[in-house]
């Protein structure tokens, strides 16, 4: 046995990083001796790590027993997180204490679960804590760090992110170029997410990485790209670059399974739903080492059940997600839930908006009052035919009956920043002031007590609630702000409202805030007051009168057909300098140019009366003489006219 330890130390101290298959060999035969030598089963492990076989890692760890997994913790939880097994990983690394190596890997845990402000949080510990830091894990850190904002961003969380542009430092590495364009992609700033693509793309070109490996990162930089021409509409950029992309070449099916849709979107081809229906679907399923994101799963998702509706297959649609809503709870925020609950209804309606659409879809409403993505389908509806009235009823029938409930989930969905937001749109369009003042501030009086809070939705509420001359509103204004500065005290619109909101009531509550905000005179010193005064105040109608003598649009679909109109045609006689006949629109024979032809037409012309009265219809008529005096119509009765009196015929 010591024969056998001796000769593996030999090994280990002569290999290379190009030696792992020799190394697994040494360390099997070692094994064979002695199956519990923990040394030799941890060089085992990592020449599996090495090697990228992971699953086989993992069983090593589950055949050794627990000493082995003592004693190589950090090992047992990487082998984990990079077969997929990502919970039993964060839990054995959150285990190792003074470790910076498990709290990398813890973060990537993290980050892999869409934990991302976690990760975020820890990345900025070992910044901080940059005394115990190795060689290279400043880079890593940075390029780690930008990944989780990113990420944020597409979570709508950008709230938490604290660095918003590229700086100077991004642009030093292609890694973090490439995580600061996906940030600006994540917050709709295409134009400069092209940019930090160029920078990024430059960048890898022009590193000291071989071939193989320039290739492998140079095809995602060149996806990115290829969504950011197609967003600012460069459709012919776009069409040339997805010639350039081989999706065989992508070593990531993830990251191919996206490339592909972003080569369908990119075509200026006439677009066929039957035939990117067939290409969409004939890719690999994703392994668990490689899951999409959720944000990329939903609009995958979205991309899969659009392309099964523009192919008509609206009774398969209607049953897949009948299935799939019937297996989860309403009411839900969960974006899957709800984008299949839409697809459900537009199976309903098939693909039929307006009026025709809502024939179909508000039954569905008695079976599904808590469907939040029905709701919202409905409302959009209804928005569609200029009809704000009634979605905003159906919305706040929705929260009414949400208001009862007396669970915490109905109430986070009651309160969602997004439905939220609709209402508040909603009532702006009416102008309805008041209603959004009450709204906002239920929302930010329920968010402001809860652990996961919306900044943004908690400063518009203290903005609304500034313009209020009520004092309660006021002081629940000065009460938000005051919230947001704590946990912000750089951000410079919760300080503003902080100060505006007890300025007037307890100034030297904010008099040091007010130290911090810029002075009035260089915010105004751009404005020309004498311009302002004799331009005069414009009377500007609000929204809602504006609204108010609109009416809504036609349904199109019901709109009557118009009707082809004929060029005139003129007779081939036609002579512009003949005056037309007059009577030409008469009949024939009433023309007074009429000559009935033969002997019987002749007389039949003679006594037709021409509209004139013959006497025997005069004396019908009851016609004044020439006295003025009316003659009396003779009432003439015939014999034929009574009945007759006939005998029954005798029996």
């Amino acid at each position: 046995m010591a024969t056998g330890v001796s000769a593996l130390g030999n090994l280990l101290r002569k290999t290379t990083i190009v030696d792992h298959d020799e190394v697994l060999r040494a360390a099997n035969a070692e094994l064979k001796i002695s199956k519990s030598d923990t040394k030799a089963q941890r060089t085992k492990v990592i020449a599996l790590l090495q090697l990228d076989r992971y699953d086989e890692a993992v069983h090593v760890f589950e055949e050794a027993g627990d000493k082995l997994k003592k004693t190589a913790q950090l090992e047992h939880a990487y082998a984990l997180y990079k077969s997929g097994r990502l919970e039993q990983a964060q839990e054995i690394a959150q285990e190792i204490e003074d470790n910076r190596g498990a709290r990398h890997l813890e973060a990537q845990t993290h980050y892999r679960l869409e934990e991302f402000s976690k990760a975020a949080k820890i990345y900025k510990t070992l910044t901080d804590n940059h005394q115990t830091a190795v060689e290279n894990e400043e880079n890593d850190l940075r390029i780690n760090g930008s990944a989780a904002d990113a990420q944020l961003e597409w979570k709508r969380q950008g709230d938490f992110v604290l660095k918003k542009k590229a700086g100077r430092d991004d642009l030093e590495a292609f890694e973090t170029a490439y995580n600061a364009a996906c940030a600006c992609i994540a917050r709709g700033e295409f134009s400069q997410a092209e940019v930090l693509l160029k920078r990024a793309n430059d960048l890898c070109s022009l590193s000291d990485l071989s071939d193989d490996l320039k290739s492998d990162e140079l095809l995602p930089i060149s996806v990115q790209q290829l969504c950011v021409l197609s967003a600012l509409g460069k459709r012919e950029q776009a069409e040339r670059l997805a010639s350039t992309i081989a999706l065989k070449q992508i070593p990531e099916m993830s990251t191919r399974q996206i490339a592909q849709i972003n080569k369908l979107t990119a075509s200026t081809q006439p677009f066929n739903p039957y035939l990117s229906h067939r290409i969409v679907q004939s890719t690999l399923s994703l392994p668990k080492s490689d899951r999409l994101f959720e944000f990329q799963r939903s609009l995958t998702l979205q991309n899969e059940l659009a392309l099964d509706l523009l192919s008509s297959k609206f009774s398969g649609v209607r049953n897949s997600t009948a299935k799939y809503l019937s297996g989860h709870k309403s009411p839900t925020t969960q974006p899957e839930v709800n984008i299949n609950s839409v697809a459900n209804a537009a199976a309903h309606a098939q693909n039929q908006l307006s009026k025709l659409g809502l024939t179909s879809i508000l039954p569905l409403l008695e079976k599904r009052p808590n469907d939040v993505g029905l709701i919202l389908t409905i409302v959009h509806l209804y928005i569609l035919t200029n009809n704000h009235g009634s979605a905003i009823t159906v919305l706040e029938t929705f929260f009414k009956h949400l208001d009862l409930s007396a669970f915490a989930a109905d109430q986070d969905v009651r309160f969602a920043p997004g439905l939220v937001a609709v209402m508040v749109s909603l009532y702006s369009i009416q102008g309805r002031k008041s209603h959004i003042r009450t709204e906002l501030a239920k929302a930010a009086s329920y968010w402001r007590h809860k652990s996961k809070q919306s900044p943004g939705l908690l400063r518009a509420a203290g903005l609304a609630l500034l313009d209020s001359t009520s004092l309660e509103d006021r002081a629940a204004a000065g009460e938000i702000f005051d919230t947001l500065h704590q946990q912000d005290p750089k951000d410079k619109i919760s300080a503003a409202g902080f100060v505006a909101a007890y300025a007037t009531t307890d100034l030297r509550k904010v008099r040091s805030t007010l130290e911090h905000l810029p002075a009035v005179t260089r915010l105004t010193a751009g404005i020309d007051v004498d311009a302002l005064e004799a331009a005069g105040v414009p009377n500007v109608p609000s929204v809602g009168a504006l609204n108010a003598n609109k009416k809504r649009a036609a349904d199109e679909s019901t709109k009557p057909a118009k009707k082809r109109i004929r060029k005139s045609k003129l007779p081939k006689d036609f002579d512009p300098k003949k005056a037309p006949d007059p009577e030409r629109w008469l009949p024939l024979r009433d023309r007074s140019s009429y000559r009935p032809k033969g002997k019987k037409g002749k007389q039949k012309a003679q006594a037709l009366t021409q509209g004139g009265v013959s006497e025997k219809g005069a004396e019908s008529l009851n016609i004044a003489n020439s006295d003025g005096v009316p003659k009396a119509a003779s009432t003439v009765v015939s014999a034929s006219s009574k009945p007759s009196k006939k005998k029954k015929p005798k029996k």
